[in-house]
């Protein structure tokens, strides 16, 4: 047998002059290996040698060496180490969300890992990166096409990784604002509520409190539809000038309020046109008077008062 082998050896040294460079027996194992293929002796041996490759920018090189890693070495402490930096080779290759789903694999499979914390704090900016930044070339142009639900989805995941922390909050309020920039008005309403409930005593419970409010303006379409949505906006504009007074956005809230009163009596206004023009000149002056009576301070108060002057004797 001993002697069948040497001339295998042989054979293989005349026909494949490579193999010797790909192929190295090894005593140890009693088999050949490519060195291509393995894996160094330690975890911290393989992290090292695997970081050398990413500091020199060779980064399917450095994704190949971690890879081997977390295969050979799942349960060593530099396992997640080596996800850790995959999850900075997609920021560096400019994949934010490929980014994201490397780093949240570090939580999800080594939830007591060090670097938690950490990318609790990456994984919300690559979140607000994607929401403010959709609309810019750059670092992160291509992540938007149209709308993509990305964005909640990382949100959501910072919320879920740390529901009490400080990226908690404002995430789920970015959520929101994500859904009304797409001009999802209900579903944008309610993850403002949620803000609300789930937050209170943060900040952004009240900058919610005046979104739901925008919401409920922007859910209102022109000014011959839709009253009811129209009114609860001005309720909810009088309700937080109420409980934040002396807030910053306290004037645009008033603001707001006025445009929608204007807006009320426009509509009744219209209506009141429709039913003189069918000569139903009752109807016209019930609507030209509630106009007087309850918006005075628009600019259609004296419209109708000139209408009732003109009909009030038919």
């Amino acid at each position: 047998m001993f002697r069948r082998f040497c001339i295998f050896l042989l054979l293989i040294f005349i026909f494949v002059p490579q193999a010797h460079a790909v192929w190295i027996w090894t005593p140890q194992t009693g088999k050949f290996i490519n060195p291509k293929w393995a894996v160094k002796s330690t975890p911290r041996e393989q992290l090292e040698y695997s970081l050398t490759f990413l500091n020199g920018k060779k980064y399917n090189e450095a994704i190949s060496e971690f890879k081997k890693l977390i295969k050979h070495y799942p349960r060593s402490k530099e396992a997640p180490e080596a996800q850790y930096y995959m999850g900075k080779i997609e920021e560096e290759l400019n994949k934010p969300y490929e980014a994201f789903k490397a780093y949240q694999v570090v939580i999800d499979k080594y939830p007591f890992s060090e670097r938690a914390g950490e990318i609790v704090d990456i994984e919300y900016q690559i979140g607000n990166q994607l929401l403010e930044g959709r609309n810019q070339r750059g670092k992160w142009a291509e992540v938007f096409v149209g709308g993509d639900d990305r964005v909640i989805n990382v949100f959501r995941t910072v919320i879920k990784n740390a529901p009490y922390g400080k990226y908690a909050a404002i995430s789920q309020y970015k959520i929101g604002l994500y859904l009304k920039e797409r001009g999802l008005f209900d579903e944008a309403r309610d993850e403002f509520e949620k803000t609300m409930n789930d937050y209170p005593n943060s900040e952004w419970a009240k900058a919610a409190q005046f979104q739901i409010a925008m919401a409920d303006t922007n859910r209102s379409s022109n000014a011959q539809h839709e009253q009811k949505t129209t009114q609860i906006a001005i309720d909810g504009f009088r309700e937080f000038v109420k409980t934040h007074p002396e807030s910053e956005l306290t004037p645009e809230a008033k603001k707001q309020i006025g445009r929608l009163r204007d807006k009320e009596a426009q509509n009744n206004f219209l209506i009141a046109k429709f039913y003189e023009k069918e000569n139903n000149y009752k109807a016209a002056c019930v609507y030209y008077r509630d106009i007087v009576n309850r918006y005075a301070d628009t600019i259609w108060g004296p419209k109708a008062l000139m209408r009732l002057k003109v009909i009030g004797d038919r």
